[in-house]
């Protein structure tokens, strides 16, 4: 009788050890990234979500056949770093549809968050009041709030409710199409129209900044670290976006985590801004640095499409850039860069290759920018050195646009507040685009 108590204790063990497994295995979501080259002048990045179908009088976009006991439709959300919260299209609860969302109330805490300590800083925002939107709802049923469009810059307003995302699972290498997760965000609602500027397809904005209202917040057991990794080819296929601490795997040798290449730092915090910055001390090119002030703060932006510098350091960098690639003939430059090359020899096309750029870290470690991401082909005779003057007194000194960290793995883990990155990972025969993204039953 011991001995087959023993054995059922160890079965038991064994099963709970396999259980914990699985779930510690499937404890990264993953969200796939596209790359947009559509209705805007730069280039812009989207997630694939799925949110609760009672929001909508109608499909927007079809969803997939394994998801179809479940009651989703997949809705493409715009990336920001630095939004304080998440908006999109939906309707909120009002008559006729009880099924649609709880709208979050004008005495709700949350409210007062939305419009204040959490809200969008713009001073083209009116303040908001409780009946600014519509005259459907009774006093202080709903909570409008603004919000400031990433594609327009215009100023609007949303209704904040309480929703539901799901996300797939994954083990950093496979997409698992059973136990999706669900969170319980407050976004904003807001009609269809809103998002005419937007590209083809992308109907909101998720949030994915430090704020207690952005998606990060809301992942319930998984931990809030978010990888991101932008594709830098349209035609490639889509870049990757997970939460949790990974493993993360990219092919061609998808037994290879490419934690492995990550550097880190720390991620600093800046009054009146949820979004992410890191500390720069210098920017060094073939062995000369271009110093960055001690006061000078740096930026990590999805929305803007190439390195903004302020007026002091973009001219040595220019100056620095311009003297080490001397042999390469030089070209008319080409808004809105100012530094530009000839790339056609004898009526032919070619690549030109500079030296690396390295972003010196306040704590000795280095973020190498390679031509992949210093340069940008323009046009088919002229090649670029995509960064921007940015003006002599523009906020932060340096704002790293999504140019410079294509197909660069980022890290950003808001429990130890450190930033991971691999520098380009085509140095190491892989990119973003190369997630497998095939369901696994």
């Amino acid at each position: 009788m011991q001995s087959k108590m023993l054995v059922l204790i160890q079965v038991i063990a064994i099963v709970l050890a396999f259980i914990s497994q699985q779930h510690v295995a499937l404890a990264s979501l993953v969200v796939p990234v596209t790359k947009h080259t559509d209705a805007t002048v730069n280039p812009l990045y989207s997630a694939h979500t799925y949110l609760d179908k009672v929001q909508y009088p109608s499909p927007l976009i079809s969803t997939p056949a394994y998801w179809n006991q479940w009651r989703y439709v997949q809705q493409s959300l715009l990336i920001d770093l630095d939004a304080p919260f998440s908006w999109h299209y939906s309707f909120p609860r009002q008559e006729g549809c009880q099924e649609c969302r709880q709208t979050v109330t004008c005495t709700e805490s949350p409210c007062t968050d939305l419009r204040t300590t959490s809200s969008y800083q713009s001073p083209l925002c009116p303040p908001p009041t409780n009946t600014s939107m519509y005259d459907i709802y009774m006093d202080c049923e709903t909570c409008p709030v603004n919000v400031i469009s990433p594609v327009t810059g215009e100023c609007s307003q949303v209704i904040p409710t309480y929703e539901q995302f799901m996300f797939t699972r994954s083990n950093g290498g496979a997409v698992y199409s059973y136990d999706p997760h669900i969170t319980y965000p407050i976004a904003g609602s807001t009609p269809p129209w809103t998002f005419d500027p937007f590209p083809s397809d992308v109907l909101g904005v998720m949030a994915l900044s430090s704020s207690p209202y952005a998606l990060p917040a809301y992942l319930g057991e998984v931990d809030r670290v978010i990888a991101l990794c932008l594709p830098s080819n349209v035609s490639a296929g889509p870049g990757v976006l997970l939460f949790g601490y990974g493993p993360y795997y990219l092919g061609p040798q998808r037994d290879v985590d490419v934690r492995s290449l990550l550097s880190y730092t720390a991620l600093l915090k800046h009054p009146n801004s949820f979004g992410y910055f890191i500390g720069v001390n210098a920017i060094v090119i073939k062995k000369q640095s271009i110093i960055v002030p001690n006061n000078a703060t740096t930026k990590i932006s999805t929305l803007e499409p190439y390195t903004k510098l302020r007026t002091d350091i973009y001219s040595g960098v220019v100056r620095r850039v311009s003297k080490v690639t001397k042999r390469i003939p030089p070209a008319k430059s080409v808004a809105p860069f100012g530094l530009c090359f000839n790339t056609t020899v004898n009526g032919t096309t070619v690549g030109i290759k500079v030296p690396d750029i390295d972003l010196a870290l306040q704590d000795g470690k280095k973020w190498t920018i390679s031509t992949a991401n210093s340069i940008k082909q323009v046009t088919e005779d002229v090649a670029c050195l995509a960064v921007v003057d940015n003006g002599p007194t523009s906020e932060h000194a340096i704002v790293i646009g999504t140019h410079q960290f294509e197909d660069n793995l980022l890290v950003f883990d808001l429990i130890t507040s450190t930033f991971g990155f691999s520098s380009s990972l085509l140095r190491n025969h892989t990119s973003c685009s190369n997630f497998d993204f095939a369901v696994s039953h």
